[in-house]
């Protein structure tokens, strides 16, 4: 019969079961939203640019579209979240496995020493060192994950709410480039305009500064088609 310190149960003498596996990396859930807003952002980058002022153009339905894949690219984002948040779950419920099969190896350990030896009490108090040291291992471990996966979580919505917000201000930047350049393109034609007005109404008081007195005259001073006639003869004449 073996001594009674050889009843006492090490760690090593267990039969050790399976570990659970590592999970799988899952990569970053914004990778493909990351690539598609540097697409969004060479589009911008490679677009003409107005001299001499801080605007500007674009395609504005290649613009669209692009933003139309990188809101489609948000829902995948979300995906691979919760493929994390089940991962994590999945971590869990191996742990307890992992955990239920040492208690059970632990007990059958036990019950063997208590076969062997009678030593009754020894074996009971051994066992429950080892339950209480593996469940605040699990539980240890269950915490950690719980933490872990709740801030992948807090900071996907943070990334996500920064590339909405990110493309709104985009989008007006770009409206309000596109009116200010309408409005400049407008002011230089009504410029245009208002010199072209300005060189015909003093071509025709050139051409109508010999109108006799009492003629009749248009709306702006000038000679109507009447007086047109009459001044052109003396100039004639004067030929």
């Amino acid at each position: 019969m073996l001594r009674p310190e050889s009843s006492r149960i090490e760690p090593n003498q267990l039969s050790e079961p399976n570990p659970p596996e590592k999970p799988l990396s899952s990569g970053t859930p914004d990778v493909d939203i990351q690539r598609e807003l540097t697409k969004l952002e060479e589009m911008l980058f490679d677009s003409p640019h107005i001299p001499l002022t801080k605007y500007t153009l674009i395609d504005e339905e290649a613009f669209l579209t692009q933003l139309d894949v990188v809101r489609a690219s948000l829902p995948e984002a979300f995906e691979k979240s919760q493929k994390i948040v089940q991962q994590g779950e999945d971590i869990l419920l191996q742990a307890e496995d992992y955990a239920q099969e040492i208690l059970e190896a632990a007990e059958r350990q036990a019950q063997q020493i208590l076969d062997d030896m009678g030593i009754v009490q020894q074996a009971e108090l051994e066992a429950k060192q080892i339950r209480q040291r593996v469940q605040q291992e699990c539980e240890t471990l269950q915490e950690q994950t719980r933490t872990d996966i709740e801030q992948m979580r807090r900071q996907a919505q943070q990334e996500l709410a920064q590339l909405r917000q990110l493309a709104l201000e985009e989008c007006e930047d770009i409206q309000n480039g596109a009116d200010d350049y309408a409005d400049s393109v407008l002011n230089s034609i009504e410029q245009q305009l208002t010199d072209m007005l300005r060189v015909i109404r003093n071509g025709r008081q050139q051409l109508y500064q010999d109108v006799p007195p009492g003629q009749p005259q248009d709306k702006d001073g000038i000679g109507g088609s009447g007086s047109r006639s009459s001044s052109a003869s003396p100039k004639k004449k004067g030929g």
